[in-house]
């Protein structure tokens, strides 16, 4: 029975993604590509749509989408091994755009402030060598860099050029790619001294209603302008300029939490008449660092003609109306390097040759060479959310301190990271080393060649752990806070953070699996990459997801439930929850609500208050492989049911009690009051208790002389497992005890907050 209601599932999930939308996919929040996705461009071929940019240093990524909302990576156009590429921060592909031309797909860049175009007969590949483009004569100035291109209706192309301040133009191609001769000096544009409209970069052109629209960003730190002309001309007096392109009216616009739209793509227009833009655009301060995010926008032309984009605000947009495909969100996926190629989503660092990266050598496994003895090897994805666990599984054989290879989060400069890594110590033994700048924790590997190593991102707090078997895992050391990382940003190398493997030194790592959200490590709920109706609210527990109403939804993407390699199937879910109303339940949905898969429901009551966090827990159905999970929310009142903290599964191998066997077991069995984690903390810790039945319950806070300092939960709590997030911002550094008492049963421990 239950194969045939899977069956119906899959079934009603194939019939929506070619007829229509389900209501989790009729919104979307921005960002839709998470992290770097510099100076975009956009293209519309029948019904499907490819996005590219500036990748800098990292090898550059095509995606490819049907909806706009969901995008996959489907392509490297340009070879790290080609002779071409550099190798220093900022250096790289500069802008990128693929077009369909006389049947070939074109895809153009700048390296070095030099164009090349590469060749394909599929957006998949394979892509040829670059072919540089050559600079025409007629041009006063070389072709630049953060170009895109133009296809006019009768099958005329350009390659709209940027070079310096001063300079802007569009150069007529032949079908070979290279110029005719036939140019547009838009000199006038942005004219020396003054240069008022900045750099006047990244332009772009479309078509709308017999004008042709230029657009263009005044520089990366924001603004984008737009002009018109009923023929492609030279002379200015023939273009209108329209000004700003976003709506910098909007009156949310102060409150977003990203800042200064810019460098977005030319506008496509559907079927349907709407027309849509991508474009990048950074976090405001503390998530700066994770570089030019990839936002969609709508279009909206006014009675004279003018297009106005909406302003990237924090709300639920109405997403084009375009059927998906089954493409899921756009985060990084698990990959676990069974197929003969590397994955597009993985980007090289730089050039490297091809014999430094293999899938044939070890089946199953990715080997990684390090470039030299002082040059690692990575391989990276994009670092755009803030909270996961990367996993992996790695076997290397260390031999001189030089020799280390793991998982690392790398600030995009290239000048600082963190990273988890077997290595070996200066005293000759294999150690495992957690380390940030000057911080460096360090253990004995005790387990031999091949073992687990885990990185967890809770915000900037970044924790290290090793296994032996990937489900018992050990600290190493203590979490650090990378908010350098997280909030950087610059403007000459202008990538952002990034994610993955690596290796240096001397010795071949081999890594068995990547894992970026690992199902039975916490997920915390403030931080969907998709959501309806909910918001994120910081309250004295910490930040929660909020504002939950019946038939609201948030969606966590990429978790990872386990395959043949992830030996790991969920027996159960945990939910952090307060509530002060009669509740209602969390539906767990994979890859939509309504069309895809129902696997659990988790009744939700009331836990006294709103800062009284409990633990609800309920079955789950069987499942693996990685899935985009929603949460939909029911219940029987109008107003807000609950708020939520974190989700978790349990796997079966980690539990002694199935839920599915004997459900009432999960009351403990005797009152437990846990040690805080993390401790020492700042400026939050959680507190954990357990309690064997219905009773009343007194925690407090005391200083070192037993004097207490205030109330953290006073009240009638039920049987089970309970959570409290503490903020002790307003407290002087210090040791601190946390004193637990019920009817019959009282237990104190230490805590250390460290400012």
């Amino acid at each position: 029975m239950l194969r045939l209601v899977k069956l119906v599932s899959i079934y009603a999930l194939t019939v929506n993604l070619i007829y229509g939308q389900s209501s989790s996919f009729k919104t979307y929040m921005n960002p839709v590509i998470p992290g770097d996705h510099a100076d975009c461009t956009l293209t519309k071929i029948g019904n499907d749509f490819y996005t590219t940019g500036s990748s800098f240093n990292p090898t550059p990524v095509i995606y490819h989408s049907t909806d706009l909302v969901h995008w996959q990576a489907i392509a490297q156009p340009v070879s790290a091994a080609w002779s071409g590429y550099g190798d220093s921060p900022g250096g790289g592909c500069w802008g990128g755009h693929m077009v369909l031309y006389n049947g070939e797909y074109w895809h153009f860049f700048s390296r070095a402030n030099t164009m090349h175009f590469v060749k394909a007969p599929d957006p998949k590949g394979p892509w040829s060598m670059p072919v540089k483009v050559n600079n025409p004569s007629s041009l006063p100035y070389g072709l630049g860099y953060d170009n895109s291109i133009f296809i006019d209706d009768d099958n005329k192309w350009y390659l709209v050029v940027k070079n310096g301040q001063p300079n802007n133009g569009i150069v007529e191609l032949s079908a070979d790619g290279q110029p005719t001769g036939v140019v547009y000096d838009l000199k006038w544009l942005n004219p020396g001294p003054n240069y008022p409209y900045s750099w006047a970069e990244g332009p772009v052109m479309w078509k709308y209603n017999g004008y042709y629209y230029y657009s263009f960003a005044r520089d990366l730190s924001g603004g984008q302008k737009v002009m018109r002309s009923r023929i492609l001309t030279a002379d200015e007096s023939s273009w209108e300029m329209l000004g700003n392109f976003f709506n910098e009216n909007d009156p949310q616009k102060a409150s977003s939490r990203f800042t200064s739209p810019n460098h977005a793509s030319q506008a496509i227009i559907l079927d349907d008449s709407t027309s849509w833009v991508i474009h990048p655009i950074y976090a405001k301060g503390e998530w700066r660092g994770q570089g030019r995010q990839g936002l969609l926008n709508q279009v909206r032309y006014d009675a004279n003609g003018k297009p106005v984009a909406d302003y990237p605000i924090d709300q639920s947009f109405t997403a084009p109306q375009l059927p998906s495909s089954g493409i899921p969100w756009m985060v990084p996926k698990s990959d676990f390097f069974t197929t003969g190629n590397l994955n597009p989503e993985w980007s090289l660092l730089g050039n490297t040759a091809a014999n430094k990266v293999s899938l044939s050598e070890r089946p199953g496994w990715l080997q990684l060479s390090p470039k030299s003895r002082s040059k690692a090897n990575t391989v990276i994805k994009n670092d755009g959310e803030h909270y996961y666990s990367l996993i992996t599984r790695l076997d290397f054989e260390p031999q001189a301190t030089s020799d280390e290879a793991g998982l690392w989060i790398m600030r995009g400069d290239e000048g600082m990271s963190v990273k988890l890594v077997s290595s070996f110590s200066t005293q000759g033994e294999r150690v495992i080393v957690f380390s940030y700048e000057a911080i460096r924790y360090q253990a004995e590997n005790s387990m031999g060649d091949t073992l687990w190593l885990k990185l967890n991102r809770i915000n900037h707090d970044i924790s290290g752990y090793v296994s032996e078997n990937g489900s018992d895992w050990t600290q190493v050391g203590e979490a650090v806070d990378i908010s350098q990382i997280d909030s950087y940003s610059d403007y000459s190398t202008f990538t952002g953070t990034r994610q993955g493997l690596y290796v240096r030194g001397t010795k071949d790592a081999w890594f068995d699996l990547y894992i970026y959200r690992d199902a039975y490590t916490p997920i915390w709920a403030e931080s969907p990459a998709n959501q309806y109706g909910t918001s994120r609210s910081y309250t004295r527990e910490g930040y929660i997801l909020d504002k939950i109403h019946s038939d609201d939804w948030a969606m966590y993407a990429g978790v990872e439930f386990g395959t043949a390699d992830y030996n790991k199937t969920p027996d159960s879910l945990k939910v952090s929850a307060s509530c002060i109303s009669s509740g209602g339940s969390v539906e767990v949905w994979l890859d939509s609500l309504e069309s895809g898969e129902k696997i659990a429901e988790c009744p939700i009551v009331s836990t006294g208050s709103l800062r009284t966090y409990q633990t609800f827990t309920s079955a789950v159905e069987p499942v693996s492989g990685r899935h985009d999970v929603y949460l939909k929310f029911t219940g029987a009142h109008s107003s807000e049911l609950f708020q939520l903290q974190w989700l978790y599964f349990i796997a079966k191998t980690d539990t002694l009690v199935s839920v599915h066997q004997k459900a009432q077991m999960t009351i403990p069995q005797s009152h437990r009051l846990e040690q805080n984690f993390p401790n020492p903390f700042n400026p939050s810790t959680t507190i954990e208790f357990s309690l064997a039945e219905d009773c009343d319950v007194h925690l407090t806070l005391h200083d070192i002389l037993g004097r207490m300092v205030t109330d953290l939960a006073r009240g009638k709590f039920h049987a089970g497992d309970h959570r409290l997030l503490f903020d002790a911002s307003d407290l002087a550094s210090g040791i601190y005890y946390y004193k637990l008492e019920t009817d019959n049963y009282k237990n104190i421990k230490k805590l250390v907050f460290l400012k």
